[in-house]
């Protein structure tokens, strides 16, 4: 008999979610039947861990730099659509298979070993996650004698030849793809007075010439001009540099959904909110921020066991719109 546990302000989870149902967080702070613990679920991936309680729910984000925090889990209430939160990587461009790439090149360097490539098994971990989170992983499995600093070296020359490479005609072809049916998506919303955030764990050097790429494809002119806000992990900490807070509170945790709305928007009222992502990590922070969440295929939601964060699941932005519509339509009706 399959299990099935129901989490408060989440709702009912079962084992063919992929989700697990540990004993204990991974913490030790808190188990079933302890201090009021009704159960504990955990994404696939481990990210996430939602510990029940009789009438509300923490969620534990892990952390592979030492840093896990608690949240409190919000009800997803969706009474209007005032704003769209888009993830950038795999949802607005096609761009994944580049950045594993460039982490696998790092690895490489790490190793001395230029035929070394990432498995099928690594990809929810080096996807999705902030930069550094995605290099940990990597020198814990391959190489745990390298310090994340040397890794972090490697990464950012490799980004750097690449990026100017890209930029300047050569480089990686079809490295950053608009998804498809994109710019309909984004001017539908414009017709229908939807404000747009645009919202990416990636540093802002690598963010922003993914865009600016996918726009320039398209014909949109400046997606600084067309975004309402736009929210990334921000400037890389590096000797010499000022760097800025992102390394270690990216997606899964919700900040960066959270700032797009409520600082870059001005919109606090999360039942106004809808988000779209392609991955685990974004789908969990989107909705430990509180949005009706819209996964996307394409990504690794399903590989990550996150699939219950999602309000709704689909294989299109043609898809979503539909979605989308059919809350505006609602509202109109009420």
């Amino acid at each position: 008999m399959s299990r099935e546990v129901t989490i408060p302000d989440f709702g009912m989870i079962d084992e063919t979610s992929g989700f697990t149902f540990p004993e204990a967080t991974s913490d030790g702070r808190f188990r079933v039947g302890e201090d009021g613990v009704k159960s504990i679920a955990a994404t696939g991936d481990g990210k996430v861990e939602l510990v029940a309680f009789s009438a509300h729910t923490l969620a534990l984000v892990n952390s592979s730099l030492g840093y896990p925090a608690y949240y409190p889990v919000y009800p997803v209430k969706n009474r209007s659509v005032r704003a769209v939160l888009m993830d950038l990587d795999g949802t607005s461009v096609r761009s994944e298979e580049f950045w594993i790439w460039i982490i696998e090149k790092t690895t490489a360097d790490l190793l001395g070993d230029r035929t070394f490539r990432l498995s099928s098994e690594d990809m929810p971990f080096v996807s999705g996650h902030s930069v550094s989170e995605h290099l940990q992983y990597c020198i814990d499995k391959y190489c745990p004698q390298a310090e994340l600093s040397r890794a972090r070296e490697f990464y950012f020359k490799n980004v750097s030849r690449e990026m100017k490479e890209i930029m300047e005609g050569r480089g990686r072809e079809n490295a950053f793809v608009p998804q498809s049916g994109l710019k309909e998506f984004l001017t539908g919303l414009k017709a229908m007075d939807i404000k747009i955030g645009l919202v990416t764990s990636g540093l802002y050097e690598k963010a922003m010439p993914e865009i600016i790429s996918a726009f320039r494809t398209l014909g949109m002119g400046r997606p600084e001009d067309f975004y309402d806000a736009i929210i990334s992990a921000g400037y890389p900490l590096g000797k010499g540099k000022v760097g800025t807070l992102g390394e270690l509170s990216p997606k899964p945790h919700p900040w960066l959904y959270a700032e797009t709305a409520a600082v870059g928007l001005g919109i606090t009222d999360k039942s106004c909110v809808i988000a779209i992502e392609d991955s685990g990590a974004g789908v969990c922070s989107a909705r430990l921020a509180g949005y009706t969440t819209i996964g996307l295929a394409g990504g690794n939601i399903k590989e990550s066991g996150t699939l219950p964060m999602c309000s709704h699941y689909c294989e299109s932005l043609e898809e979503a719109m539909d979605i989308i519509k059919g809350y505006a339509d609602e509202e109109e009706h009420n």
